[in-house]
C-alpha cells in the first residue's frame, strides 16, 4: 500500500481564530484525504453531511435502497452505520453473515444511490442495542470489557476479522462507497480502577482493522469533547478527532422546554484546542431522541426534536464550522426480535427525519432538506473561518441577536453570518438590522428600510459576497435553498418566513423584470466601488421570479420552499430543480430522454426547472409522460393520483388457532432435555458472589434473549408456606411463578424496575414427601449496555438472583433442597433459525416448538381468540393466516398492527404480548407500562402478494386474565 503525506493548511484569521499548526498526516491511500478545513475525495473538497442508519433495524435488504434514496433526496451525501456483533456471532467463534445479515447488499445499495458510508462496526456500539451490541456470551468471560484484558481482546478477534474483511472490500479504494472508519465507540469514561484512556487498547482495536485491510482514515467519537485519542497523542491516536452532541437531551415529557445553557457555543474553540489540524467532526449529533418503557412516545419526542431544533441547533453547528456532520438518527427503524436494550421498546423511530414506517412527512425532513441543499451549493463554507468570540453588537446593534461570522479571505469564497437569539430559549420574535462588511463596503441592511425579523426558535444564515455561477450576491438576508447553472440561465431559489421582510443585492447595475407580487428595487451607485442593485420584498405564499439577464431568482416563503427538490442528474455533477411531489428520488438523462423517479400522494402539478436542451422526452417512474413548457422554459406536468383500492383483513373476525404456551406448569411436563443449573460459581464480573447454591444466570448457560423459563424441583417437607424470590430481567420486565399448575404470583413490571423481590404465599398445605415443581417465567427485556469502560454493566445477569422457601414461622429452608432446570431460545447459542438470527426468539414453548413460524402444524379447533383471551394467569398463543394482494409495484403502503385494549392498564388484568409476523417477532406490548401500541411492519416481513401468518402471544400476569 502507498503512504501519502497530507500537509494540513494554515488558516490565519485576525480576530476570528488563530494560526493553526502545521501537521503532517500519514495516510495509507490517496483518495480520502483532509486538511484542517474538510475532507477531500479524489482531490475534491467536500462537506460530509451524513445521517445514521442501522441496516440491522430494517431486516429487509430490498428496502435499503429506498432509505438511501430518501437520504440522497434530502441533499445529504453520506450515511453512517453501526453493525451489531451480537447478530453476527451469536455462537462464539462462528461468524454468520448470510441472508438479511449479508451487509454487502447494504453497501451495494449505497453505491447505487450515490451515497458515501462511514463504517462503525464496534466491536462496542451502544446504540440502544441489547448489550450495546455485545453478544451475551461475553457475560461468561472473566476479562473486563472494552479494556486490554487479553480474554476480552481475543473474544473480539473473530468478529472484527470477518466484518472488517467485508468492509475493506467495499472501501472507496476498491471502488466501494465506504470513506471513513471508526474504531470503538464513545471511548470517553471508565470505571474506577480501570486504566483509562488506555493507548494499548485503542491501538489494538485500530490494528485489528488495519490487519483486516482497512486503509481509510480512522475517526473517533468522544461522547463529550474531552480530547481522547486525538491526532498527535501517540499510541492509539486516530486520524480525525470527533465528538458527539445531544444538546436537548431526551426529556420527551417536556417537549416544549429547551433547557437553559444547552446551546453550546464553545465547540469551535475546543476543536482548535484539541485537533486544530483536522476537519471539525461531529460523528453523532442529535437527530431525534430515544424513549424508554413507560415513556411518552415518539410523537411527543418529535415535538422536542422538531423542525425548530433543526433550524437552531444545526445552524449553531454550522456556525462552529463543522464539515463532517452526522445526524443520529436519520432513520431509526425497529428493535425487532430482542435486539433492543431494556431502556427502549420495539420502536426505534427515534423521532428521526425519516419515520419508522419510512415515510417522509415530518416537517423536520423538509427543514433539513433546505439546509443540506444550501451547503451542497456553498463550497465557500468549507474554507470559511468561524468567529469564536460569540460577541454581540458587532454585526447588528440589537444585542438580543447573536451573529456568528464565517469569513473567507479569498474573493470567491463568500462569507456566512449565522443569526440566532442571544437567549435561545426565547419565544419572542425579534426585529433586527445588519451591519455587514462586503466588497461594496460596510453596509447597513436592509438598505431600503424596514427591519428583518427573527421569529421564535429560529435561526438564519445570511450570506455576503456569495457567488451564484457567474453572478455575485453582495448580500442576501433571504436564505438560499439552492442555485443551479443551466445552459440558458442560472436559477437561484431563496426563501423566508411568511410576512418577513427580506433583501438581497446583486453586483452591478442591472436591468430587471419581475413576476408575482411587487418588489422594491434600487440601484446603489458608488464612485469608488462598483454599483449594485438592491431588491426588497415582503415574503408571501405567492411566488415571485426576479430576472436580470440570465439570472432568475425564485423568491419563496419557507413552506413553499419545502416542496422543492434538487435531484442530481445521475453520472453528472449537475442537478435539476423540481417543484412538487411527495418525494423526488432521482433523475437521469439518456440521450433525449429525462427520467424521474418520484413518489406522489395526491393529485398535483410538477414543475421541472433546468431541463437540458437535448431533452425532448420525459419519463416518470418508467412511463412516458406528457408535459407542457411554460413561459420560463420549465416543464409542467399534471400528476393524476389515483387512490388505490386496498383490502385488508379484519383480524377480529379471522379464524384463529389457540395453543397453550405454558405446558411447563404441568407436574408431569418432561424437562429432562433442559440444561441443569449446576454451575456453583460464575465468571460474571458485574455482580458479587452467588446468593444461590448454583448460578441461575441465564447467560451462564447460553440463553441471552427473550423469555426465560426455570423449573425448580423439590420434595416438600410439609413446612413450606411461602416463597421469596428475586428476579431480574431489565427495565419493564415481568415474572410469574407457579407451583405445579397452581398460580403463585406475578410481578407485572414497571417502567423503571429491572429487579424485583417478592414473597408469595404458596398453595397450602404442601404434602410432606410429595414432589413439587416451581415454574418461574422471566421476561428478559435485553441486556444492559456497557457505556462506561470496564464497569461490565452488560454482564448484569438475567434470571433468578435469589430465592428461599420459608416455613410458617418464616424460617428459611435450605436452598439446596431445590434443583433447577432452565431453558431459553431453542438451541441457545447454537440457535436453529439461522435466517432470522440469534436474537429473534426467546424460550416460550411456542417459540421452541416453532409455532410462531409460517404454516405451523396446528391441530387445535379451539374457538379462543386474542379478542376473547385468557380468564386466568397463563400464556396463550393465537395464530391465523390471511392473504394480501396489495399493489406494491405501484404504491408504497405502510402497514401497522395496533393493540387497542384499555383493560390492560387495570389492576389484575395486566398482560404482555408479542407480535409474530411470518416468523419475525415484530412487537412487544406491555399495556400498563407503554407507551407503544402501534407496530409498523414493513413489506418484506409482510408478504404483500401472498399468504401471511400472524401470531400473538398473550401472557396474562394478573389474576383476572387478559384479552
Amino acid at each position: 500500500m502507498r503512504l501519502l503525506s497530507v500537509l494540513s493548511a494554515v488558516s490565519v484569521a485576525a480576530g476570528l481564530g488563530h494560526a493553526e499548526t502545521l501537521k503532517t498526516q500519514t495516510l495509507l491511500q490517496d483518495i480520502v484525504t483532509f486538511d484542517n478545513s474538510s475532507l477531500f475525495i479524489n482531490g475534491d473538497r467536500l462537506m460530509i453531511f451524513s445521517g445514521e442508519v442501522h441496516p440491522f433495524r430494517l431486516p429487509v435488504p430490498s428496502l435499503w435502497l429506498d432509505i438511501f434514496q430518501k437520504v440522497k433526496a434530502l441533499g445529504l451525501n453520506t450515511v453512517s452505520f453501526y453493525l451489531d456483533w451480537a447478530l453476527l456471532e451469536g455462537e462464539p467463534g462462528v461468524f454468520r453473515g448470510e441472508g438479511i445479515f449479508d451487509y454487502s447488499a447494504f453497501f451495494e445499495a449505497a453505491k447505487e444511490a450515490g451515497i458515501y458510508l462511514i463504517a462503525r462496526p464496534g466491536p462496542y456500539i451502544n446504540a440502544e442495542a441489547s448489550g450495546g451490541g455485545f453478544p451475551g456470551w461475553l457475560q461468561r468471560i472473566k476479562g473486563h470489557l472494552r479494556t486490554a484484558d487479553p480474554e476480552y481482546l481475543a473474544a473480539t478477534d473473530n468478529y472484527i476479522a470477518n466484518i472488517d474483511k467485508l468492509i475493506a472490500k467495499y472501501q472507496i479504494t476498491n471502488g466501494g462507497p465506504i470513506i471513513l472508519y471508526q474504531p470503538e465507540n464513545e471511548y470517553t469514561s471508565a470505571a474506577a480502577g480501570i486504566k483509562f484512556p488506555d493507548p494499548d487498547y485503542m491501538q489494538y482495536v485500530i490494528d485489528q482493522a488495519r490487519n483486516a485491510g482497512i486503509v481509510l482514515p480512522m475517526m473517533s467519537n468522544d461522547a463529550s469533547m474531552a480530547g481522547h485519542n486525538v491526532p498527535g497523542s501517540g499510541k492509539g491516536e486516530v486520524d480525525i478527532y470527533g465528538h458527539d452532541g445531544y444538546p436537548l437531551g431526551f426529556d420527551c415529557k417536556n417537549p416544549t422546554t429547551w433547557p437553559l445553557g444547552n446551546l453550546i457555543t464553545q465547540y469551535r474553540a475546543n476543536h482548535l484546542k484539541f485537533s486544530a489540524s483536522t476537519p471539525y467532526s461531529v460523528p453523532e449529533f442529535q437527530g431525534g431522541s430515544f424513549d424508554p418503557w413507560g415513556g411518552y412516545g415518539f410523537d411527543q419526542c418529535g415535538q422536542l426534536i422538531n423542525h425548530e431544533q433543526v433550524r437552531v441547533f444545526y445552524k449553531n453547528m454550522f456556525a462552529s464550522g463543522v464539515t463532517i456532520f452526522n445526524l443520529y438518527m436519520i432513520f431509526g427503524g425497529t428493535n425487532w426480535g430482542n435486539l433492543g436494550h431494556p431502556g427502549g421498546y420495539t420502536s426505534y423511530d427515534y423521532a428521526a427525519a425519516i419515520a419508522e414506517d419510512r415515510t417522509v412527512s415530518r416537517e423536520k425532513y423538509s427543514e433539513l432538506k433546505l439546509e443540506a441543499n444550501f451547503l451542497k451549493v456553498s463550497p465557500g463554507y468549507l474554507t470559511a473561518t468561524p468567529d469564536i468570540s460569540n460577541k454581540t453588537g458587532i454585526y447588528s446593534p440589537n444585542t438580543d441577536i447573536t451573529i456568528t461570522a464565517l469569513v473567507n479571505y479569498t474573493p470567491e469564497g463568500g462569507s456566512f453570518y449565522v443569526v440566532r437569539h442571544t437567549d435561545y430559549q426565547t419565544l419572542a420574535s425579534t426585529p433586527y438590522t445588519l451591519s455587514l462588511p462586503t466588497s461594496a463596503g460596510n453596509l447597513s441592511i436592509p438598505i431600503l428600510g424596514d427591519s428583518l425579523t427573527l421569529s421564535r426558535r429560529d435561526s438564519k444564515i445570511h450570506v455576503a459576497d456569495y457567488s451564484v455561477g457567474d453572478h455575485k450576491l453582495i448580500y442576501s438576508t433571504a436564505e438560499i435553498f439552492t442555485w443551479q447553472k443551466f445552459s440558458d440561465r442560472t436559477v437561484l431559489v431563496v426563501y423566508g418566513g411568511e410576512g418577513e421582510t427580506h433583501e438581497l443585492a446583486i453586483a452591478d447595475e442591472v436591468k430587471w423584470t419581475s413576476t408575482g407580487p411587487s418588489v422594491q428595487v434600487k440601484t446603489i451607485k458608488d464612485k469608488v466601488k462598483k454599483s449594485f442593485t438592491v431588491v426588497q420584498w415582503k415574503t408571501s405564499s405567492e411566488r415571485r421570479i426576479f430576472k436580470t439577464g440570465n439570472l432568475h431568482i425564485y423568491i419563496l416563503d419557507r413552506n413553499s420552499a419545502y416542496n422543492y427538490w434538487a435531484p442530481q442528474i445521475a453520472d453528472t455533477s449537475s442537478s435539476l430543480i423540481v417543484n412538487g411531489g411527495y418525494l423526488i428520488r432521482s433523475a437521469s438523462v439518456d440521450g433525449t430522454s429525462l427520467s424521474l423517479q418520484a413518489d406522489f400522494n395526491t393529485t398535483t402539478t410538477l414543475e421541472v426547472i433546468g431541463v437540458p436542451r437535448s431533452v425532448s422526452k420525459l419519463q416518470i417512474n418508467g412511463e412516458t409522460t406528457k408535459y407542457t413548457v411554460d413561459s420560463e422554459g420549465n416543464y409542467i406536468i399534471k400528476i393524476d393520483y389515483k387512490v388505490p383500492a386496498l383490502s385488508l383483513p379484519d383480524l377480529s373476525t379471522a379464524k384463529w388457532s389457540y395453543i397453550d404456551s405454558l405446558p411447563e406448569i404441568q407436574p408431569d411436563y418432561d424437562d429432562s432435555a433442559w440444561p441443569s443449573a449446576n454451575l456453583k460459581s460464575t465468571n460474571n464480573t458485574y455482580v458479587g458472589p452467588l446468593k444461590t447454591p448454583v448460578s441461575l444466570y441465564a447467560s451462564d448457560y447460553g440463553f441471552h434473549t427473550g423469555a426465560l423459563l426455570f423449573r425448580g424441583h423439590f420434595t416438600a417437607t410439609g413446612a413450606e408456606t411461602k416463597l421469596y424470590i428475586s428476579t431480574i430481567g431489565g427495565r419493564a420486565f415481568g415474572s410469574s411463578v407457579w407451583l405445579n399448575s397452581s398460580f403463585v404470583g406475578s410481578w407485572p413490571g414497571s417502567g423503571a424496575a429491572s429487579v424485583h423481590n417478592d414473597t408469595y404465599d404458596l398453595p397450602s398445605p404442601l404434602i410432606a414427601g410429595k414432589h413439587y415443581v416451581l415454574t418461574v417465567l422471566v421476561d428478559n427485556m435485553g441486556l444492559d449496555e456497557d457505556w462506561t469502560v470496564g464497569d461490565d454493566s452488560m454482564k448484569n445477569p438475567r434470571g433468578i438472583l435469589d430465592y428461599s422457601l420459608l416455613s410458617g414461622t418464616n424460617t428459611t429452608l435450605p436452598k439446596s433442597n431445590i434443583t433447577w432446570k432452565l431453558t431459553g431460545n431453542l438451541g441457545g447459542e447454537q440457535y436453529r433459525d439461522k435466517a432470522r438470527g440469534p436474537l429473534n426468539e426467546g424460550g416460550l414453548y411456542i417459540e421452541r416448538q416453532g409455532y410462531h413460524l409460517p404454516s405451523p402444524p396446528l391441530s387445535s379447533n379451539s374457538s379462543s381468540t386474542p379478542f376473547t383471551g385468557l380468564s386466568s394467569p397463563g400464556v396463550a398463543f393465537y395464530t391465523t393466516s390471511f392473504p394480501l394482494s396489495l399493489p406494491s409495484s405501484q404504491y408504497d403502503t405502510p402497514l401497522r398492527f395496533v393493540f387497542d385494549n384499555s383493560t390492560s392498564t387495570q389492576e389484575g388484568q395486566e398482560y404482555r404480548a408479542w407480535l409474530c409476523v411470518n416468523g419475525f417477532q415484530y412487537g412487544r406490548y406491555v399495556g400498563h407500562i407503554g407507551p407503544q401500541t402501534s407496530f409498523p411492519v414493513p413489506e418484506g416481513i409482510l408478504n404483500y402478494q401472498g399468504e401471511n401468518w400472524v401470531g400473538v402471544v398473550v401472557w396474562a400476569t394478573g389474576e383476572k386474565g387478559a384479552k
